[in-house]
């Protein structure tokens, strides 16, 4: 088998339902043959290990571990889905005080072990906020760190084909940015159902507005959805996406959707968020974002409920005050 790489893939989280099928997933895409699974639960994480020995993979090199140096010790690149999974009837949000604290720690754990790593992707919710807690926490550069926000706009592309009974793929370039939560801003002006705008359509007999904002709120439920059908939050959309954004920061396969990434402009500042983004092995970099008014004015909402969250994890104190951020990490201007 041929890789993309053969630099060291450590998984953190590696027992859950998520780590263990973004194993599996890095290994059947060709990433690399060097992978390391974590988690502190050792006999679930043995288990996985087991599990994809029995697989019989050819050229690659599983290893797993519950010692947290040892996973990270000359990782280049980290996935990380290690925080306490979303049960029924909580919001992403409802996570915050617990996994802002295991943020904190992992931050802490790759300054101390492998500084040098290349790109770590953060999956645990509210993952803006985490990946936020990483960066600063690791010292390195906000191209470094990246969060799962796809998993928003395929949801869209999902409800759209759904809709109008047509394949995935004549849905095309849908796009939600700012919060991955329910105050996500859900854009109509970048999307095509065969080959035609959606803006085209919104408003005539075949997408009425009532209908698209249907749409809407189905999109930023969708997590939830998950969870009442299958009694679990989602595993394996959120395990396959966020090894396609690992992929391509190796230098593999572009990415095709929005990724959380911090923000520093002179609208948004000091957070992390849902962009339109391009990822390679030289990191994350912004691009353009253009929507409606009122797309804008969604995201402005998304942007200022992110900045509350941000707010509420500094008065806990596992943040200092944003002036001393530049402090905690050189990077962040």
């Amino acid at each position: 088998m041929e890789f993309v790489t053969n630099e060291k893939l450590t998984i953190v989280g590696a027992a859950g339902m998520i780590g263990s099928n973004m194993a599996q997933t890095a290994i059947m895409m060709g990433l690399t043959p060097n992978i390391c699974l974590y988690d502190p639960y050792a006999p679930g994480l043995e288990g996985v290990a087991e599990e994809l020995y029995h697989c019989g993979f050819e050229g690659v090199n599983v290893t797993f571990t519950s010692d947290i140096k040892e996973a990270l010790t000359g990782a280049k690149y980290i996935v990380n889905s290690g925080g306490a999974a979303r049960k029924a009837g909580m919001t992403r949000e409802d996570l915050l005080k617990g996994n802002a604290a295991i943020a904190e720690e992992f931050g802490k754990n790759v300054k101390e072990y492998c500084p040098d790593v290349k790109h770590i992707v953060i999956i645990f919710n509210p993952a803006d906020i985490t990946g936020l807690i990483t960066l600063l926490y690791s010292g390195l550069k906000p191209s470094q760190v990246t969060t799962l926000a796809a998993l928003d706009s395929t949801r869209l592309r999902s409800e759209l084909a759904k809709y109008f009974n047509v394949p995935m793929d004549a849905v095309e370039n849908c796009r939600t940015y700012g919060g991955h939560g329910e105050q996500m801003a859900v854009f109509a002006s970048t999307a095509k159902v065969n080959g035609k705008p959606l803006t085209d359509i919104i408003g005539t007999d075949a997408l009425s507005k009532e209908q698209w904002a249907e749409i809407q709120q189905k999109v930023t439920k969708g997590g939830a959805n998950i969870i009442a059908l299958r009694g679990r939050s989602s595993f394996q959309s959120p395990a396959y996406v966020s090894i396609e954004m690992i992929g391509a920061a190796m230098g593999g396969k572009a990415f095709r959707w929005p990724a959380g990434t911090y923000i520093s402009n002179d609208k948004y500042d000091h957070i992390m968020m849902a962009w339109e983004t391009s990822i390679t092995a030289d990191g994350c970099h912004c691009a353009a974002l253009n929507g409606t008014a009122e797309e804008q004015a969604a995201l402005d909402k998304s942007y200022a409920h992110l900045c509350e969250l941000r707010d509420e994890v500094i008065a806990m104190g596992v943040l200092p005050a944003i002036s001393e951020w530049n402090k905690l990490n050189p990077n962040i201007k």
